[in-house]
């Protein structure tokens, strides 16, 4: 079977648009798409420099390398930022993949740890948790975060990228349906434009599947195993759902991605919370207590 673009053999079959494409061509269309939903939303601007949250993951590295890819043309620079939880025996792999990757592309990379910024590992804050049923990816992705935050601020940093796909956005929409979190909703709408510190997602309208094809066909290295704690929560069990419904009903993702979107805007619209300052650390929160210092309280952390 040829490409459609060309007269290469195809290598990918993108079945929600019925195109068959050579491993170049689709490249190309994964560089393309990234730099529309770039322009669509904003994300970038001219002089910009852009923190890359970049773990050793496939979605985080191709990222990294798409934006490379495109900055001449988009007149912005990188810089990467790389958190290290302290999980033994998991992340060290993935911070020699980082390293080598942004001295090939010659991208300014900084790691943050856990035990620096917050006194603790990830896996020190879990033996904390006693009975408490709170996942470990709950108490992670706020520390994430927060160290993201601070890895922007210390490289002085535009706007933070992450490499949240298309699927990571309808899961994180159910999730958020299924706890009753209806105002992070109001949230997920790509355009960040209002943000103080814009948090850019530019592979938010590409499937995962096509991330892993891209990394794969582009030889970038990536963490192979997977986080030790990765199935505590309930996103895995969601994702496998997702991905059977666009198995039987091909661009089932894709709109239920146009209707987040419908609704994000209507949520956001009428969200009157302001933005405050932690009584603790004195960081930005939409309440009295940010949930960083909420989760190390809860954890009984000082």
């Amino acid at each position: 079977m040829k490409c459609d673009r060309c007269e290469n053999i195809a290598a990918y079959s993108r079945k929600y648009s019925g195109e068959n494409l050579c491993s170049i061509c689709f490249s190309d269309s994964i560089v393309n798409k990234t730099s529309r939903t770039i322009a669509k939303y904003n994300m970038i601007r001219s002089g910009d420099t852009i923190g890359v949250a970049v773990s050793g993951g496939k979605d985080s590295l191709s990222l990294l390398q798409v934006l490379k890819k495109i900055s001449l043309d988009h007149r912005f620079t990188l810089k990467a930022i790389t958190v290290d939880e302290g999980i033994p025996g998991y992340r060290d792999e993935a911070l020699k993949i980082v390293e080598d990757f942004c001295k090939k592309l010659d991208v300014e990379h900084k790691v943050y740890p856990y035990s620096s910024l917050f006194g603790t590992t990830l896996e020190q804050t879990l033996d904390l948790r006693n009975n408490d049923k709170t996942s470990s990816c709950s108490i992670c992705g706020v520390l994430r975060r927060r160290a993201i935050d601070f890895g922007a601020t210390d490289l002085n940093v535009d706007a933070i990228a992450t490499g949240h796909n298309l699927d990571d956005m309808l899961q994180t929409f159910v999730i958020n349906i299924i706890s009753g979190d209806t105002k992070k909703i109001g949230w997920m709408n790509p355009d960040t434009s209002q943000n103080r510190l814009r948090k850019i997602k530019p592979f938010c309208e590409i499937y995962e599947n096509e991330i892993v094809f891209y990394a794969f066909t582009n030889n970038i290295p990536f963490q192979s195993e997977e986080c030790p704690h990765m199935n505590e929560g309930i996103r895995t069990e969601i994702r496998n759902f997702l991905n059977s419904l666009e198995k039987t009903h091909s661009g089932i993702k894709n709109n239920m991605y146009k209707s987040i979107l419908k609704i994000s805007t209507t949520l956001k619209e009428s969200n009157n919370s302001e933005w405050r300052i932690c009584s603790k650390c004195g960081s930005e929160c939409t309440g009295n207590t940010c949930s960083v210092c909420n989760t190390l309280a809860n954890l009984r952390i000082n």
